[in-house]
């Protein structure tokens, strides 16, 4: 008999309800507007990763759960058996102005590492700090294999290092770090950030300056428009005769 599919935004409302939460409530706890989050669970718009991350944290529920919860649905494997192909431009993109970063296999859950192509923008460790206030950490370690460029590699504890296509680092990277764009043109690595005890921190750093970056920004009031001060009518002089 075959098993009828069901789509994540089922699942998502299968969570929202066993909680016995609304959607407003859902939107105040992970800043989704309540209109996203209904189309959503109406399958009209996709779940990006960032919405599925901002979903699990506010529902405090693991990713897996999201996507296999309801009857029916099939939790993913643990171990070996698992593939997924992304050809070239696909992957899940995150926005921000220091890095364009294409999430590979972000469809797989509970990886045990996170593999992603990263285009540096940020010249200068000013841009970088503006953007996300100092430099990134998060528990794990991380591993980054230049195929464009040329990259400036800064950290809190060693001189910076520049890489060139070829070039590799492998670093702890609860050491706080930065790329930079070290030359013109595109300048690209490939990365893969092993997390430690299933803290996936990183990836959150880049998908609230992504989330920052999309925001529409406020415009300032407009200046109140001075008043002129008003002078008393003199009073008529009166002469006597």
């Amino acid at each position: 008999m075959a098993t009828s599919l069901i789509t994540p935004g089922e699942h998502i409302r299968s969570v929202r309800k066993r909680l016995g939460l609304t959607l407003s409530q859902v939107g105040e706890r992970t800043g989704l507007a309540v209109s996203t989050l209904s189309k959503l669970e109406k399958g009209n718009v996709s779940l990006s990763y960032d919405k599925l991350m901002l979903l699990s944290r506010g529902l405090g529920v693991d990713m897996a759960e999201l996507l296999h919860d309801t009857q029916g649905a099939r939790p993913a494997p643990s171990g070996g058996g698992r593939r997924v192909v992304h050809r070239a431009g696909e992957g899940q993109v995150v926005d921000t102005q220091s890095y364009k970063q294409t999430y590979l296999a972000s469809e797989l859950l509970n990886k045990r590492f996170t593999p992603l192509i990263a285009e540096v923008r940020a010249r200068t460790l000013e841009e970088f700090k503006a953007e996300f206030g100092d430099l990134i950490r998060h528990p794990g370690e991380e591993f980054a294999f230049v195929i464009e460029g040329e990259v400036a590699f800064h950290s809190e504890l060693y001189a910076p290092v520049t890489l060139r296509p070829g070039d590799s680092i492998f670093f702890d990277s609860e050491m706080g770090h930065a790329y930079l764009k070290a030359s013109e043109g595109t300048c690209r690595l490939v990365a893969t950030c092993a997390p430690r005890n299933g803290q996936d921190e990183m990836t959150q750093h880049f998908v609230e300056a992504s989330q920052r970056l999309a925001a529409p920004a406020t415009k300032p009031a407009p200046p109140a428009k001075a008043t002129r001060a008003v002078k008393p009518k003199a009073k008529p002089r009166v002469t006597r005769r």
